[in-house]
């Protein structure tokens, strides 16, 4: 069963005037800094030669001062069109999603946002994220909630390729640029991604995943995870029946992770971007549908803030919002 702050939803959501169509999705890497300090001794006057030693070199992770949001999933599971679906949401429903100043991709942020909002129109889907690199966007959201107990927060969303993931498969390990952000000491949300036609494949590889959290020194009962099964659309409905039904789905595509989310208590839900056809060749949202977005962005908010994103304020902020109606 699913408890009650855990993201599932089926409240009503009118999405019929909502704009039909969807945006190219473009691809950032993070630079990272490099501290190849070398350290070596003054020349010696006898013949014997001398090697100095080296620390190396290490890839730290820049502008820690925020919450970080990390995706996981195989090539074509659905976390760039996730994203692009919960930033959409956040800046045109819950309040105002701006570029984070001082932050390294500020400025790509802001045009990649530009972009995307420009393009929705046209129902394109996100492009697919490059390999070894980490696409990562930092914003700071200021909801349209009025209560003080619904602060702004800084979100910064990290993606790499449904390829890279494959490399943590048997004892392996990431790259470098992913690897620094798993091994620092930052506040990390974990997105899982399978999709509804795929998830039977990936159940050995979700587990692999946490299992590798977990030689990171992150607790799984203590770190915020959401499994999320993408493309919901292909099951014939963009919603489920009850929880029930999506219970019975993950227990059966997916029960060694089913297990797993259901020891630590974690999160699960679905999503889906709305209708999409094939056109020319090419797939095309004909219907944008925010209802599942929605769930993974109060999910996300409450985990961070631990006040839903819809708190109606306490008992003199409700006088006050009364008055001022």
């Amino acid at each position: 069963m699913i408890n009650k702050d855990k993201p599932f939803s089926f409240d009503d959501y009118d999405n019929e005037n909502i704009f039909k169509k969807h945006d190219d999705f473009q691809d950032l890497s993070h630079q990272y800094v490099e501290n190849p300090a070398i350290y070596s001794t003054p020349e010696m006057d006898d013949d014997e030669g001398f090697v100095p030693t080296s620390n190396g070199s290490t890839t730290t992770v820049q502008n820690k001062d925020s919450n970080f949001v990390f995706f996981y999933g195989t090539s074509a599971s659905g976390k760039s069109v996730i994203l692009s679906a919960i930033l959409y949401y956040l800046n045109s429903f819950a309040g105002v999603l701006r570029p984070k100043l001082g932050s390294p991709n500020s400025r790509e942020a802001h045009v990649l946002l530009a972009d995307f909002f420009e393009n929705i129109k046209k129902g394109i889907l996100p492009n697919r994220t490059t390999r070894d690199q980490v696409t990562r966007l930092d914003f700071v959201f200021d909801p349209n909630n009025k209560s003080k107990k619904v602060p702004p927060i800084s979100l910064s969303f990290l993606e790499t390729a449904g390829e890279n993931h494959n490399e943590i498969s048997r004892g392996g390990k990431y790259v470098d640029g992913i690897e620094a952000y798993l091994n620092s000491d930052i506040p990390l949300n974990f997105i899982i991604v399978t999709s509804y036609d795929r998830a039977h494949h990936e159940d050995a590889k979700i587990v692999e995943f946490l299992d590798y959290l977990e030689r990171k020194g992150k607790n799984l009962k203590n770190v915020n995870v959401l499994l999320v099964i993408s493309k919901w659309d292909k099951s014939g409905n963009l919603g489920v029946d009850n929880e029930q039904h999506l219970e019975n789905f993950i227990s059966e595509r997916l029960s060694m992770t089913n297990n797993r989310i259901d020891t630590y208590n974690l999160s699960k839900t679905y999503f889906t971007i709305g209708n999409v056809q094939n056109q020319a060749g090419m797939e095309k949202i004909t219907l944008l549908n925010l209802d599942s977005a929605e769930i993974i962005a109060k999910w996300l908010y409450h985990n961070i803030v631990g006040y839903d994103l819809d708190y109606e304020g306490t008992f003199w902020e409700k006088i006050k919002f009364s008055l001022s109606k």
